[in-house]
C-alpha cells in the first residue's frame, strides 16, 4: 500500500478529489438535456452550452471537486426523451477543463466505443488542457440500443469487464511508458504503441468506475482510484456497511486506497412539507412514467416479479434523479443529509437538482454556507 501511495504523490497534489475536505462534492450529468430529472416541469436542463457551462462554473466557484458527465448517445423515450440531447464528454470535459480553475473534469468512456489509443490520447490532451484536473470515468456499455447504434454485439456482463481490463491496461501503458510497446490480447491487438506527451498527472489521471456487480467492485477495486457505491437510503447501517466493505476489499485483496462516491439529488424548501410537495409535484405529478419504464427495462430490472408498489416506488426514485440518495427538506436537513453520507464513510456525492441552474444557485447562496460550518467542507 505505501508503495501505491507514494507512486500516487504527485497527482495528490494537483487533483482536487484528493484534498482533505470531509465530504468532497461534484455534479453529474450535466451536459444532458433534463440531467438527472426525469419530469416535464419547466426549468429543467436543456442540452445548449450556456446551461452547461454556467453549471460547471457554478461548481467551480464552490470548489466542487468533480464535474462527471454522462456518456448517452441515445434517449429513453416518452414525452421528455430523457437524455435524448447532449454532449460527448470527452469534448465537454476538454471545453469545460478550459473554462474551469479548481474541480477535477471527468469524461465518461464506453470501452466499446472508443479504441484505448484514441481514449488514452484524448485523456492525455484534457489532463494537459486542464493543468492535471482530468479524470476518466469507464463504462462498459449497458444499453442495448446504444451498442447497437455502433454496430457492436452487446458481450456479456462478465466479458465486458474482461474486455475493461485489457482496455485500461493499454491505456496506462501509453500514459506511463516511454518506449513503443506491442500489445495481444483477447479483445486488443496493438503493434508499437506509444504515446506522447504524457499526461501531467503522474502516475496517470485518476480513473473511476461504478462496478456493482462483483465483478464490477473487484474490477474498480484493483484497478480503478474512485468508485460509486449505490445503496438503499433507507438502511443507514447497510449503507455503512457496504461502503466498509467496499474499501476493505480494495485494501485487503489489492493493497489500495479506494475513493469511495455516490450520487444524490437535492430537493430544497424553506420548509420540509415544501420540499416534499415539490418533489411530489414534479415525480408523480409531472414525472415522465414511459420514460422511466423504458429506462427501468433497459437496465434489465425483472419488473415482473416485483410488487406493483415497490416497481412504482423505484421508477418514481428515478424520475425524482437517476435513483441516487435523496436529499430532500430544508437548508438544515440537507446539511444533515450530507453529514449522513460522511458518517457512511463515503469520500464524496455528485449532486443533481431537478431544475438544475436555479437549485443550484440557491444550493450555492444558502447551503454551501451550512456545510462549511458543520465542517464538511
Amino acid at each position: 500500500m505505501g508503495t501505491h501511495k507514494r507512486a500516487d504523490e504527485p497527482r495528490r497534489k494537483i487533483n482536487p478529489l484528493y484534498n482533505d475536505r470531509k465530504l468532497k462534492l461534484g455534479t453529474f450529468s450535466s451536459n444532458l438535456s433534463h440531467g438527472c430529472a426525469i419530469t416535464t416541469i419547466d426549468g429543467v436542463l436543456k442540452a445548449d452550452w450556456q446551461s452547461t457551462l454556467t453549471l460547471a462554473r457554478l461548481a467551480d466557484e464552490m470548489e466542487f471537486e468533480a464535474l462527471v458527465p454522462v456518456g448517452r448517445w441515445k434517449g429513453f423515450g416518452g414525452v421528455t426523451n430523457f437524455n435524448g440531447a447532449g454532449f460527448e464528454p470527452y469534448t465537454w470535459a476538454a471545453a469545460i477543463g478550459a473554462t474551469t480553475k479548481y474541480s477535477a473534469v471527468f469524461a465518461t468512456s464506453h470501452v466499446p466505443t472508443v479504441h484505448p489509443i484514441m481514449a488514452a490520447k484524448q485523456a492525455a490532451t484534457i489532463d494537459h488542457v486542464t493543468g492535471g484536473r482530468f479524470a476518466l470515468n469507464i463504462v462498459t456499455g449497458w444499453f442495448l440500443p446504444e451498442i447497437e447504434m455502433f454496430g457492436a454485439p452487446q458481450m456479456d456482463h462478465d466479458l465486458r469487464y474482461d474486455c475493461a481490463i485489457e482496455w485500461l491496461d493499454i491505456i496506462k501503458r501509453l500514459w506511463t511508458e516511454d518506449e513503443e510497446f506491442d500489445y495481444s490480447g483477447r479483445y486488443y491487438q496493438i503493434k508499437k504503441g506509444i504515446l506522447r506527451p504524457k499526461p501531467i498527472q503522474a502516475p496517470y489521471p485518476v480513473v473511476m468506475n461504478a462496478g456493482g456487480s462483483e465483478k464490477g467492485r473487484h474490477y474498480a477495486a484493483k484497478y480503478c482510484d474512485v468508485a460509486f457505491v449505490i445503496f438503499d437510503p433507507d438502511d443507514f447501517a447497510g449503507a455503512k456497511a457496504r461502503v466498509r466493505s467496499y474499501r476493505e476489499l480494495a485494501q485487503r485483496e489489492y493493497g489500495r486506497d479506494l475513493q469511495l462516491w455516490t450520487a444524490a439529488y437535492v430537493v430544497q424548501g424553506n420548509t420540509e412539507k415544501e420540499a416534499r410537495d415539490f418533489f411530489d409535484y414534479y415525480v408523480h405529478q409531472k414525472g415522465d412514467w414511459v420514460a422511466v419504464t423504458n429506462l427501468v427495462e433497459t437496465m434489465g430490472i425483472a419488473a415482473k416479479t416485483l410488487p406493483p408498489e415497490t416497481l412504482r416506488s423505484m421508477k418514481a426514485h428515478f424520475i425524482a434523479g437517476w435513483g441516487g440518495y435523496p436529499l430532500v427538506g430544508t437548508n438544515e436537513q440537507i446539511v444533515e443529509g450530507l453529514g449522513r453520507l460522511s458518517e457512511m464513510g463515503l469520500d464524496g456525492a455528485v449532486l443533481s437538482w431537478p431544475r438544475y441552474i436555479d437549485g443550484m444557485r440557491q444550493f450555492k447562496q444558502e447551503i454551501m454556507p451550512l456545510a462549511k460550518q458543520a465542517g464538511l467542507r
